[in-house]
């Protein structure tokens, strides 16, 4: 026999009110360590937690089976297959971004709604996140455009954070509190100051100017600097959100060389005089489409690429039904395996109240994280974790859906269908796990795994068929045999 540790599972649940989707959950799961002889597989108890549509069904714990032994599988069967001996990356984490739209509606909150809008994300009680975006200074998403500067201050001497004091840090803080010591707090800028850009506005594109690339890094100097004196430890920053979109919002046009030397030239070395080389910078921070091609010219510069962390990623290249190109993932990871893969940004655009619990949303987020994950991703990050009933504030009327929205008028916290599919991956998959070897035998489920470094395993499987299926989970030599709902998430744990 060989000895192991094992884990034994304690679950509490209460579930959502499936009529409304509103209300507190307790989705606790608690570990005890005890080391004895250990079998395999066989006979061990699965933990299966479902969300379904058109069912009560909200990341329940539904099932509890054990495992059988498996034989050859039919060709006219329908498996998973999935192989701990051989692992990938290493699990990251999941979360969302604290933008000024998301304080400035946490902020009218009564405070019991705000304390459950933070444990549903932050706590063992909902669906533990750990990583948090923000802007440097401000995006769209917020009441309007500002910097931390005054107008034409290039050498900074006005830089202070005191807009961020108010609203949106100390929602960041109460977030962190719940947190534990694998919290990923990271900052993009949306644009320089206008008076920095080759066409004095912050929004609409434009170009950094060549003559304030120096004090365009201070700037991040300067914000790292700052966040860290209100205790927020920064993990790091992506050098700019899509740069190769000119919006109507804040935003700012890099090709893919002029990433490379504002990175090489003065980020990188800006960040070490400062003494903040252990800050992770990330590159890119846009769509799929281009992915390769920004790797190419940053990585394979021997001076760029020492600098940089890994690459970002956005999934907007789908707005208007094009191929998510997840092959460009795998691709750039094959190409450049020491280099992290992080998807930064993503939600579902075109906002429209009635719209709710619209289930497509939620297998859109499912059917990314899935595949992201298995082509090398080690982070995900949602947009916005809260918006109003307008799904906003948006500055320029970009109002768009988030995991959960409050509606201001009546204090009341509506839970998404998303929210629920971004937790069966959140909840149960804990940083510094190692991504596992899963396949399926066929295109109608979609399927990743993650083994966490107490020794569990986290299987997750997502059915976006009108038809119910039955399939068997294979491990090795044993196997669950199981069903998985029309239009339904499972988390498998064993």
């Amino acid at each position: 026999m060989i000895k192991k540790t094992i884990y034994i599972f304690t679950i509490s649940l209460l579930i959502y009110s499936c009529n409304n989707n509103k209300g507190s959950n307790d989705l606790t799961v608690k570990e005890t360590n005890k080391t004895e002889e250990i079998v395999p597989l066989l006979g061990k108890e699965v933990l299966i937690y479902t969300t379904a549509q058109n069912t009560n069904k909200r990341l329940s714990l539904d099932l509890k089976k054990t495992f059988k032994k498996s034989k050859q599988p039919l060709e006219t069967e329908i498996a998973i297959f999935v192989n701990p001996e051989k692992q990938f990356q290493e699990f990251l984490g999941i979360g969302g971004a604290i933008t000024d739209a998301s304080a400035e509606v946490f902020s009218i909150l009564n405070k019991d709604k705000q304390e459950e809008l933070l444990k549903a994300y932050y706590s063992d009680e909902g669906i533990n996140y750990n990583i948090i975006r923000t802007s440097i200074h401000s995006s769209d998403f917020g009441l309007g455009s500002h910097t931390y500067i005054k107008e034409g201050d290039k050498d900074l001497k006005t830089f202070s954070i005191a807009k961020d004091k108010v609203k949106r840090i100390p929602m960041i803080k109460r977030a962190q509190a719940l947190i534990s010591d694998d919290l990923v707090f990271y900052a993009s800028p949306w644009s320089p100051p206008a008076f920095m850009k080759t066409n004095n506005h912050m929004l609409q594109g434009g170009k950094l100017l060549p003559e304030f690339n120096q004090a365009w890094a201070n700037y991040y100097v300067k914000f790292i600097e700052a966040y860290e004196a209100e205790d927020i430890p920064v993990w790091g920053v992506t050098i700019q959100n899509e740069p190769m979109a000119v919006q109507r919002w804040e935003s700012c046009i890099y090709t893919a060389e002029e990433e490379r030397d504002f990175l090489k030239n003065y980020l990188g070395p800006t960040f070490e005089k400062a003494g903040m080389a252990d800050k992770n910078i990330v590159v890119w921070d846009h769509n799929r489409d281009l992915l390769s091609h920004r790797a190419n010219t940053i990585f394979e510069d021997p001076e760029a690429t020492k600098y940089a962390w890994g690459i970002g990623f956005h999934w907007y290249e789908t707005w208007t039904g094009g191929d998510p190109k997840y092959d460009n993932l795998g691709s750039v990871k094959e190409s450049f395996p020491t280099k992290n893969l992080l998807f930064t940004e993503g939600c579902q655009e075109k906002f429209d109240a009635s719209q709710y619990q619209r289930w497509s949303n939620a297998e859109r987020y499912g059917n990314s994280m899935i595949n992201d994950f298995n082509h090398g991703t080690v982070g995900w990050t949602d947009w916005n974790i809260l918006l109003d009933h307008t799904g906003g504030p948006n500055h320029v009327k970009n109002f768009c859906f988030a995991p959960i929205h409050a509606d201001t008028r009546t204090n009341e916290l509506i839970y998404t269908p998303t929210y629920y599919y971004i937790g069966h991956f959140s909840k149960f998959i804990k940083p510094g796990a190692l991504r596992v070897s899963t396949t399926t035998s066929r295109s109608t489920l979609e399927s990743t795994t993650f083994k966490n470094t107490n020794g569990s395993m986290v299987t997750v499987v997502m059915n976006k068929t009108d038809s119910k299926i039955t399939y068997n989970l294979i491990v090795e030599d044993v196997k669950v045999s199981m069903v998985i709902e029309p239009h339904a998430m499972q988390s498998i744990i064993y």
